[in-house]
């Protein structure tokens, strides 16, 4: 990576999604400092919330390389979940800290950069949300699923953990038996009865419903389990086909689901998969130096 506007010190990159923050600093010269990881930053949870996650998680990072934390001083680079909301985006714009430098994208697109390199390849992201992500030899970006939640996010963390509910809810009106699941999930939600699932699902959001997706794998021989994670896999390779119908580029499964649900993606797509090169975080920080550089972004 080449050297950086002098104006800016310090190169930040961040990963924010529904269930946590990811931030990696570097110099100015793309040189990594120090990482840290907080609270939920996807814009779904409200970009004053955003803000506040991804300006303790740098605080955190600066503190750890045993640095000085002034926005001034940094160009940032962000990938989020819910930029494709033209409102939240604006807003977060809006509220930027004074004196920074800024690019923000998707958390698609950075997860896609880290990924492969910055080469032409395909992704699907696992985490609490979900989508898939492609880039051509062009430079061209392609988008499939991330619709968001409750109606999207297929294969994600809160689209497994609201199915799962779903075992639960029968469960409890005698519709399907009790079992180990059943308990594990009334466990997670604190629940002790029907009436207080209702309470616990009338405030549930994308990241309560994500919590429930341990027991998903940890129950997997459930029948009920078992079919929801078949699903999932099946879900997966409909996006990657979607991006990539001639199946000729390099394809990974990306976040924090990517191992748990790689057994499930149909043969043909798994024998194709592989490790993605970087994470989000390291994607985040290429769209950081090209803010500080002036760099265009990717074509769409």
């Amino acid at each position: 990576m080449t050297t950086s506007n002098p104006s800016y010190t310090y190169l930040v990159g961040v990963d924010g999604g529904g269930s946590g923050t990811r931030v990696v600093l570097a110099d100015a010269n793309g040189m990594e400092l120090a990482r840290a990881s907080g609270g939920p930053s996807g814009l779904g949870l409200g970009v004053e919330r955003a803000w506040k996650a991804i300006d303790a998680t740098i605080s955190r990072a600066f503190g750890s390389a045993g640095l000085q934390f002034e926005w001034s001083a940094c160009a940032l680079g962000c990938g989020l979940a819910g930029v494709n909301h033209p409102g939240w985006l604006a807003q977060f714009h809006e509220t930027a800290p004074h004196g920074c430098a800024l690019a923000v994208e998707s958390d698609a697109l950075t997860t896609l950069l880290g990924a492969h390199g910055g080469e032409p390849g395909v992704i699907v992201a696992l985490g609490t949300g979900s989508i898939a992500a492609s880039l051509d030899a062009e430079g061209r970006v392609r988008i499939a699923g991330g619709y968001g939640f409750p109606s999207g996010d297929e294969a994600s963390g809160a689209w497994l953990g609201m199915r799962a509910a779903v075992h639960l809810q029968q469960v409890l009106d005698g519709r399907a038996p009790a079992d180990d699941w059943s308990r594990a999930l009334l466990e997670c939600t604190k629940a002790a009865d029907r009436d207080g699932l209702v309470v616990w699902l009338s405030a549930a959001n994308q990241t309560s419903y994500a919590t429930l997706a341990p027991t998903i794998f940890e129950h997997q021989s459930h029948p009920f389990a078992e079919r929801l994670l078949q699903e999932a896999g099946r879900e997966i390779e409909k996006m990657v086909r979607a991006l990539d119908p001639g199946q000729v580029m390099p394809a990974a499964l990306c976040g924090g689901l990517a191992i748990p649900l790689e057994p499930f993606v149909p043969e043909a797509l798994r024998a194709r998969l592989r490790p993605p090169i970087a994470d989000s975080a390291m994607g985040a920080l290429q769209l950081a130096h090209r803010a500080a550089t002036g760099k265009p972004r990717p074509a769409r």
